[in-house]
């Protein structure tokens, strides 16, 4: 049975996912357009939704996969190089100082828009506990290409780095990349948050009122908002009605537009501050003009940094860490 054969035609899914009205279609209809597979962002409101739970990231997911086994891969070589070229085998992956039990994990992006406080909380989890660092990436932006096969060998040579190293612990910056790695990995996984609480380092962020934008991978079971209520005291206000910062499935590159709609929806709400704990979500709302967002783990640590906003300059970041 095909997932859209579940489908009771509410049009929940539509109504909450600008890609779909885009193109006239609820879930039913999404498995028999595999054109569309790469004009998703992989947010999974369409699931939260969905009375009968159909979920649309497996299903566009499912297409990529498809599209790639019947060798139709010309256009990852047009649209995605970059990514493929970084990311496939990571270029700037750095396991130096991971020979430690627990590490450090920052991810890709934390690193390139956060230099500096990276280098701070490396320098911190070092001289407070002994924790490592290890510079990779989780393999999830090659997970939402549907290159399935290069998916599996990322993580089985991670696994392998960890097992020669001795690292029985990851301390994760992103949160795609704690939702990725704690169900591929059988080694423990916690946030940078949780770390943190447990160490009783950082300070709380207080306000009157908190507004916070969730992250796409946070959004259904809100671990990772669980572990921030101690860092954060005052009022949180959710930013609602909005699908995703239109970064994620690799989908910007095939939607532009619907990507900077979601910018323009947050714009209008014109808020002080908006706070999130992405760095994706952080870079994107900020390249797209919404200069009033802040990432939380720079300001519960309380180091000040300015954020590049052209995509050299973090790539040269990322590059910098290959070598740290």
């Amino acid at each position: 049975m095909k997932r859209n054969d579940k489908c009771i035609h509410c049009g929940a899914c539509t109504s909450k996912c600008s890609f779909l009205q885009k193109y006239g279609l609820d879930l039913s209809g999404l498995e028999n357009r595999p054109e569309l597979a790469y004009h998703c962002f992989l947010c999974g409101e369409c699931y939260r939704v969905c009375p009968v739970k159909i979920d649309g990231r497996r299903i566009c997911l499912t297409l990529r996969r498809q599209i790639l086994h019947e060798g139709k891969n010309r256009m990852l070589l047009k649209d995605y190089w970059l990514i493929v070229l970084e990311k496939k085998n990571y270029l700037f992956r750095n396991y130096r100082h991971g020979r430690s039990a627990s590490v450090f994990f920052p991810g890709c992006n934390f690193p390139s828009l956060f230099p500096k406080n990276t280098k701070n909380m490396i320098a911190l989890l070092q001289k407070t506990a002994g924790i490592g660092t290890v510079f990779d990436c989780c393999g999830k932006p090659i997970a939402e290409l549907g290159m399935e096969k290069e998916e599996k060998l990322i993580i089985d040579l991670m696994k392998k780095s960890f097992h020669r190293l001795g690292i029985k612990e990851i301390i994760t910056a992103c949160p795609n990349c704690y939702f990725y790695l704690k169900s591929r990995l059988s080694i423990h996984t916690v946030s940078i948050y949780e770390k943190l609480s447990q160490l009783s380092l950082g300070r709380p962020l207080k306000a009157e009122i908190i507004h916070l934008f969730v992250p796409c991978p946070d959004r259904d079971s809100q671990v990772l908002l669980d572990q921030l209520q101690p860092f954060l005291q005052g009022n949180i206000k959710k930013i609602e009605g909005v699908q995703c910062c239109g970064f994620g499935g690799c989908a910007t590159r095939k939607e532009p537009e619907l990507s900077m709609e979601v910018t323009k929806t947050i714009r209008q709400q014109a808020l002080p501050r908006l706070y999130t704990y992405c760095a994706s979500c952080t870079g994107k709302l900020l390249r797209d003009g919404c200069r009033n967002v802040f990432h939380l783990l720079p300001e519960i640590m309380n180091v000040e940094e300015t954020i590049p906003l052209h995509g050299v300059q973090s790539l040269f970041n990322r590059v910098a860490f290959r070598f740290y």
